[in-house]
């Protein structure tokens, strides 16, 4: 029997050295990210706000 008789290709395909602890991504890039999005929100508030005042006066 060859491998291409019991091929799903639904299933998805893992090697056969897998370690799921692979797929994760490293601490320090998670840890930017979240830094990234913080300073980003809080600078568009600031420009939010920046505009927001200057619009009344």
């Amino acid at each position: 029997m060859s491998d291409s008789e019991n091929f799903d290709p639904l299933s998805p395909a893992r090697p056969k050295n897998y370690d799921p602890q692979e797929r994760n991504f490293p601490r320090g890039v998670v840890i930017r990210l979240v830094a990234y999005l913080v300073a980003g929100h809080v600078f568009a508030a600031f420009l939010y706000l920046l505009f927001a005042v200057a619009g009344k006066g």
